[in-house]
């Protein structure tokens, strides 16, 4: 997979983590992921179409989730419940859009977010490598994964 469909989507996450969820955060080294391996509890996606095919999936054990939610509401949530959902699909949604802006290659369509919860698996488009980023912050650690299928310039 390509750095440049990899790099706009990590620095999209840092700039939404320091900027609007006002949380630390560290990038850690990325790895190829394995296709059973599972998510984290709480996952929020969004599919990419266009000069690129794919998904990318910010993944939260519950707690980080609950702690990125309300550092985006700015107040303490409690529970998982549809507060914390629409705000994580909104950081989802915020990431994806700061990253399609670094795309390069043509235009790009972004789906609307989709917010897991509970034991899943993300269906990745079949035959691309699964990038997984893990990223640290004072709460916990969570993970972007990213599949994509380089459809070539347009």
């Amino acid at each position: 997979m390509n750095v440049a469909y990899i790099n706009p989507f990590l620095f999209a996450t840092k700039d939404v983590f320091d900027t609007m969820i006002k949380i630390s955060m560290t990038l850690g080294k990325p790895r190829l992921k394995g296709r059973a391996e599972p998510s984290y509890a709480v996952s929020a996606s969004i599919g990419i179409s266009g000069s690129v095919t794919g998904t990318v999936v910010i993944s939260f054990p519950q707690d980080v989730a609950i702690d990125v939610a309300s550092g985006l509401a700015g107040s303490p949530l409690k529970a998982l419940d549809q507060d914390c959902v629409d705000a994580l699909g909104e950081v989802a949604n915020m990431i994806a859009g700061s990253a399609k802006a670094r795309l390069t290659g043509g235009p790009n369509t972004l789906s609307l977010p989709n917010v897991v919860l509970g034991q899943h698996r993300v269906a990745f488009p079949t035959g691309v490598p699964i990038i997984v980023i893990p990223c640290d912050t004072p709460s916990g650690q969570f993970a972007i994964e990213i599949g994509f299928r380089d459809n070539g310039t347009k």
